[in-house]
């Protein structure tokens, strides 16, 4: 039976598009989630969601504690996990409020715990991380998005970076240059732990901003950030529930 967990992001972890949300308050060995889970049903279909960086959003990027997140969502049942995420543009055709259904990530985070495996007492385990979202959710997150006339972009590479400090001009020039399409602060660890805990994982991706790299801009504020989600955060919760009565 399907299951979908959803890890919403600032702004997007609304537990309204769920009927009857139920609060559950979980533990795990890794600590305690961000937040409560909420569980409810969309379109008939089961849901659990938390809140990437709590209900507040009290937690910076770093401080997240994404395995307890993950290990969470599994203990509830879920069968595939759906995410979603601000996030910058590096590429010109990217524009601000387009959606991103990423296919690869660069990790350039330095300071997270990213393995359920620490230690090899019980035996080796070395994840296979070729592609690291599920082919089927992202068909399913883009499918909505263009039944839904949004501006979508199947496939694309993510930066992700320590965080909670904005890019210099430098480092986006040369995150530009590995092939980057977006950056953001959390989503190849999530998706390191999801793709540890077997659990199929896929991200919406929305652009709010250039970083830094665009000369004939500013550089990217949180308020800009802000501005750009609050005018967006209804066409992803729109996204999602649409995309959640496809999943099968």
């Amino acid at each position: 039976m399907v299951k979908i967990g959803i890890i919403g992001g600032s702004g997007l972890d609304d537990p309204g598009i769920l009927i009857s949300p139920q609060i559950i308050r979980a533990d795990t060995p890794y600590g305690k989630p961000s937040s409560a889970l909420s569980a409810g049903k969309i379109n008939g279909v089961d849901v659990v969601l938390i809140a990437r960086h709590g209900e507040k959003h009290t937690l910076s990027p770093s401080q997240v504690n994404y395995r307890a997140n993950i290990y969470a969502l599994k203990e509830q049942g879920a069968t595939h996990i759906l995410a979603t995420t601000a996030c910058g543009s590096l590429k010109e055709e990217i524009n601000r409020g387009h959606f991103v259904i990423v296919d690869q990530f660069i990790d350039f985070t330095k300071h997270r715990e990213i393995t359920f495996h620490e230690s090899f007492e019980n035996g080796a385990v070395h994840t296979a991380m070729a592609e690291p979202f599920d082919l089927g959710l992202r068909k399913a997150l883009y499918q909505s998005a263009k039944d839904l006339n949004y501006n979508a972009h199947f496939g694309g590479t993510v930066i992700t970076i320590e965080g909670p400090r904005f890019s210099t001009k430098a480092e986006s020039k040369m995150f530009k240059m590995w092939g980057g399409d977006v950056i953001n602060m959390s989503i190849a660890t999530e998706a390191i732990l999801a793709n540890e805990a077997r659990i199929p994982y896929a991200v919406v991706a929305m652009s709010t901003d250039y970083d830094c790299w665009k000369e004939d801009e500013a550089p990217v504020s949180w308020e800009e950030i802000l501005e750009i989600f609050s005018q967006n955060a209804d066409r992803v919760k729109k996204l999602l529930v649409k995309a959640v009565s496809g999943i099968k």
